[in-house]
């Protein structure tokens, strides 16, 4: 049986070092309020505020450590508040995506892409890709059994020696089929 463990993503923001640089103070460092289940990653105890055409988020949780390019992800719900229409992508794909201004203490942004509702995906460590027959950008469906159960079609399996076994999906989906983080799903072929 191939159980997988669920993580409920909320709004998030990635940030490069330079626009942290810009929000925080120059040589500012993120510091960890918690680890979060892909090695390396935490949840940052510093937070933003983040503004579209429509509405206004505050207290938008940065996760680290600093990215190449900051981006911010959302729900669909939240996406109807901030007045955009950001497409479904694979974390990083931010090409061609709105932008949205975002506020730290020290500074604004302005960033011309970089808002996506995040693909649901699952992280694979190599080891367990191989031993489940499972290939990079393979795509999935996986099977909860809650109140409300549900197949999620098109999950997309990210395998790396950095990865630690998780399935990553937003909010208004976990919401939907009932779910926490710390439920399981299985893979279903």
């Amino acid at each position: 049986m191939k159980q997988i463990p669920i993580g409920i993503s909320a709004r998030h923001v990635h940030l490069s070092e330079d626009h942290i640089h810009i929000l925080f103070g120059e040589g500012y460092e993120l510091s960890a309020m918690k680890d979060l289940s892909q090695p390396g990653q935490f949840a940052a105890n510093e937070t933003v505020a983040v503004e579209g055409a429509k509405g206004r988020f505050d207290k938008v949780r940065i996760l680290g450590p600093a990215r190449k390019n900051s981006q911010l992800e959302i729900s669909r719900t939240d996406a109807f508040t901030l007045g955009l229409q950001p497409p479904v992508r694979e974390s990083g794909n931010i090409e061609g995506t709105p932008g949205i201004k975002v506020i730290g203490p020290k500074g604004e942004v302005v960033l011309e892409e970089g808002v996506i509702v995040a693909a649901r995906h699952i992280h694979f460590h190599t080891e367990d890709a191989r031993k489940w027959g499972i290939e990079d950008k393979q795509r999935l469906r996986v099977r909860v059994e809650t109140d409300r159960p549900v197949i999620f079609e098109d999950v997309i399996a990210r395998v790396s020696d950095q990865f630690a076994l998780d399935m990553h999906i937003d909010t208004d989906e976990g919401n939907a089929a009932g779910l926490r983080t710390g439920d399981v799903g299985l893979i279903v072929d």
